[in-house]
Order: C-alpha cells, then structure tokens, then sequence
C-alpha cells in the first residue's frame, strides 16, 4: 500500500504487525506506527536522526506494555492509586497510562497532500468500558511536514453525560545522560519521589530518582532540551498543562511527556478535562530537531 506525491510518501509493511511509514525526501525524516499497538509511533526520524528509543522485544510480545516510542495515554496519564478510581459511586479498575496503549487502533486514511499523512480511530467497546464507562472515538491525525512531526488529535464524547479526560503522550527519547538542562517558563515542579513541589530553573538531574517530576505551571506550552549539539523541542495545546519528565537508571532513554493534569486526576478532579456530549476535545503535540 503506497501513496507519494511531492516528495512525501506512506507505504506500509508488515514486521510482526502492520507498520505503516510516513517519509518526507527533502528533510530525510520518516516516522514508524503501529496501528495495532495502540496506534503507538515506533520510530521518529527527522532530518536524519532517529529520536526514539524501542525496546523490541516490549513491542514484538503482545501482551507486554512497551517500553519505548510514543504510546498514546488515555483516559489517565501515570497510575490510581490502588489501581483503582470512582466515579458516580462506582469503583472502576483501570491500568497505568490507560486503555488506548493496549487497544487495537483503526486505519481510517493515508494522504500525502499536505505531509505525509496517516489518520487512526479508536472507538470505545466492552473491554474499554468495563474500565471506562463512556463512548469515545479518538481520532488521531500523524502527519510528518516540513521536519517535524505532528499529532492531530480529538477525543470525541459520544455518551450521554460530560467524559472525564485526562490524555497525554509518554516519549522515549534516546538519550542517556540523565542531567540535563530543559528550556521551559515553568517554575515549580512536583517531585513524585517525595511529593514535594520546588522551584524549577531548568537544570534536573534524573540519576538515582525513580519516580518522575512533573513541571506545573509553564505559560508557554513548550519544551526544549539537548539532543547531541541539537535541541529537540516539544510544542503542544494549552490543554497539556503538566510535563512529566521521567527515566529508569541504567536505560539510555528521558522520556517528557505532556499530560493535561497531573498524576491521579481521575480520583482528585484537579485539571481534569470534562468534555460534553457530542464535543470533542481537539489538541496537537509536535516534534522537531531545532540546531
């Protein structure tokens, strides 16, 4: 399956599952997704540097949560407590990081008119809903342009009643020094290893911190941080008011991540999203290698 035009190409191939390829000739960029693994971005490219850390064999086994690329998070970022939320006096059980990560995405288009372009849906079904009581569609455009890589997104309420949503992206980035200098106007940030909220400058040091840091009150909704002697930034809706930046020791990977609430908002309602019914909550996450 191929469509090119303009020097913009989709193709798609199988390597354990579909995996259809966004290419942009001029910027020698191309981005890797899985529809089936949770619409997931297994490999981001641009301007000829991969970005991205994968753990393959995460992604080849089934049923292992992977660990690397851009899993999508919905309707929670981070984990409950006890693994656990209520909602209308009913306790639900849900998975970190959500349901989406774990649901099998549908194909919905492929265009290289403006970029190239692939369009995947998720709807709600029995399984999501026995750990999240709304009907949903997310519909998510990726779209590879000018070097960088955009997320189009929207996240559809089609119940009854307003749908709680707490979305975000967790990126793996390959990069393994864990001290590093983030260009961000925030200035507190909550530090998940001890619960305590302290003034942000910019410099973090991840060795040694399991948990991760969530930078909370940035006005600018937009990140930089080193890549080599290039700068990768993240740009992003106004909606995605959290950035968590987060690490394993040992693992050559800093994973920052924009949430649009911090860790647990299905269970203490702070900044927590309630989209009506029949709206939808539109927002967009873009990637690019600035010098």
């Amino acid at each position: 399956m191929t469509a090119n035009q303009a020097g913009y190409e989709v193709t798609s191939f199988t390597d354990t599952y579909q995996i259809y390829e966004l290419k942009e000739d001029a910027t020698h960029s191309r981005v890797l997704i899985c529809p089936e693994r949770g619409g997931i971005v297994i490999g981001c490219q641009l301007q000829g540097q991969e970005l991205l850390y994968l753990d393959r064999d995460t992604f080849i086994d089934p049923d292992a949560n992977i660990r690397g690329g851009i899993p999508v998070l919905f309707p929670i970022c981070g984990q409950l407590q006890n693994g656990a939320y209520e909602w209308d006096g009913v306790r639900y059980n849900m998975r970190n990081h959500g349901v989406a990560r774990q649901a099998s995405w549908d194909v919905e288009g492929q265009s290289t008119d403006n970029g190239a372009s692939l369009t995947l849906s998720l709807e709600s079904s029995a399984q999501t809903q026995a750990a999240y009581p709304f009907n949903f569609k997310l519909t998510f455009t990726y779209r590879l342009k000018d070097g960088k890589l955009s997320i189009e997104q929207a996240y559809s309420n089609l119940s009854e009643t307003s749908m709680p949503v707490h979305a975000g992206f967790h990126p793996y980035f390959a990069i393994a020094e864990k001290n590093l200098t983030y260009r961000s106007n925030a200035l507190q940030a909550l530090d998940y290893n001890d619960n305590q909220v302290k003034p942000f400058a910019g410099p973090l040091d991840l060795n040694g911190l399991v948990e991760s840091v969530a930078l909370l009150d940035a006005t600018t909704p937009e990140i930089s941080f080193p890549f080599g002697d290039q700068q990768i930034k993240l740009s992003y809706s106004e909606v995605f008011g959290t950035t968590v930046i987060w690490s394993v020791e040992g693992k050559p990977f800093i994973c920052v991540e924009p949430w649009t609430a911090p860790n647990e908002a299905l269970n203490h309602k702070k900044g927590l999203v309630m989209v009506q019914p029949g709206q939808a909550l539109e927002a967009s996450f873009t990637i690019e290698l600035k010098a």
